[in-house]
């Protein structure tokens, strides 16, 4: 990717569409994916484990996929709940526009492929599903969690996979600092590095904390 990052707004690097046969919510899939995006050439393990170690998404309302690539998260959201408004969020114009590709391929007219800023103010979600892009800084990480993690709705979660050896320890430990009170954040499961994180917004009277066993795999 030269210079180039999947956090980069416009990749310079040659585009080189290529097509990639993946499983998502059950079904095997062909999709499209492109040079200078996150994991243009498989599904990412961190992807594939938070996949794996996830509750149903919830049938209706909004969804966000935060940090979407070219769209596993998004694309599973959307097929298991036809009924759903998903908003796959990312800040690469390519990324953004293979998760638009892909879905009109899939037959899928409830994902919002959107930029950051072009999600109104007013909506909330029931839940966020998150690959987050560690690799920006946790800077910028943080700010990026700070922004969307308090648009959840109440009694509702947010799902993010962290790899171990990139502060995943730290990052929950800040979490459970930063959004307080109101919130919790417990570790669901471990498997091939990674660690799965589930952040709760209780709600009005709130709700008593949910100790989860945390699975390994």
């Amino acid at each position: 990717m030269g210079s180039d990052h999947y956090f980069t707004a416009a990749p310079a690097s040659p585009e080189n569409l290529r097509s990639l046969r993946v499983t998502l919510a059950g079904r095997e899939l062909d999709v499209t994916t492109a040079g200078g995006v996150f994991s243009p050439d498989r599904l990412d393990a961190g992807t594939a484990v938070l996949l794996n170690n996830m509750p149903p998404v919830p049938p209706g309302g909004d969804l966000l996929d935060l940090g979407s690539g070219w769209g596993p998260i998004s694309l599973s959201m959307a097929l298991a709940a036809p009924h759903a408004t998903v908003w796959a969020v990312d800040v690469n114009e390519r990324a953004l526009d293979l998760v638009r590709r892909n879905a009109k391929a899939l037959g899928l007219t409830n994902v919002n492929a959107s930029l950051p800023g072009d999600v109104p103010d007013d909506v909330t979600f029931r839940t966020i599903r998150s690959n987050p892009p560690i690799r920006v800084g946790k800077s910028e990480l943080h700010g990026l969690l700070e922004k969307w993690i308090p648009r959840l709705d109440e009694r509702s979660d947010a799902w993010l996979v962290v790899q171990r050896n990139l502060g995943a320890d730290s990052l929950q430990r800040w979490i459970a600092a930063t959004f307080q009170p109101g919130f919790s954040v417990h570790r669901t499961a471990t498997a091939k590095g990674y660690r799965v994180l589930k952040v709760r917004k209780h709600g009005s009277p709130p709700t008593e904390p949910i100790a989860v066993a945390e699975v390994e795999s």
